[in-house]
């Protein structure tokens, strides 16, 4: 999921060069909706993912 954020990232950044503006606010916008996505689900596994069995 990181790297979809990235490649949106770097779409964002090209289309933004050649002036593409609505293009480059959308790819950006869907970067950060992936890289949010991505932190929670990281927080959540670095919490949940390190539980002993309960026996």
């Amino acid at each position: 999921m990181l790297y979809w954020a990235a490649v949106f990232f770097v779409i964002a950044l090209i289309a933004g060069l050649f002036g593409f503006a609505g293009i480059a606010g959308s790819a950006a916008w869907i970067a950060q909706v992936l890289f949010v996505v991505f932190l929670v689900l990281f927080v959540l596994s670095l919490i949940f993912g390190r539980r002993s069995p309960i026996a």
